[in-house]
């Protein structure tokens, strides 16, 4: 398992900067508007369903987080959290299993 803590990084990395650089991008074409942002993702029934899967699985791996923090005592885990619905599922899930597979835990 300590192969993949560094695969587990990187995806973490890339999932914070690869959607945060058009996020920035579209608030610098629009302004700071999250009113806006939640009208776009609705442009359209694909944007739609595609909003829905990720809030699905972001519900889904908070659970799992909280559930797997309280049965191993891993604290730190619950950073993931956060970073799922600040920024993405796709840091929030790598991050958290880059902090799950520290050694000794």
């Amino acid at each position: 398992m300590p192969a993949l803590r560094p695969i587990y990084l990187i995806l973490a990395i890339w999932g914070a900067v690869h959607p945060m650089y058009y996020f920035l991008q579209w608030f610098g074409e629009t302004g700071f508007d999250l009113g806006g942002m939640v009208v776009a993702w609705h442009a359209n029934a694909a944007s739609s369903g595609l909003v829905w899967d990720l809030t699905i699985a972001a519900i889904a791996l908070t659970v799992f987080v909280v559930a797997e923090s309280v049965a191993r005592r891993n604290w730190a885990g619950l950073v993931a959290i956060p970073a799922t619905f600040c920024i993405g599922v796709s840091c929030g899930l790598p991050l958290y299993l880059f902090l799950r597979s520290r050694p000794g835990l």
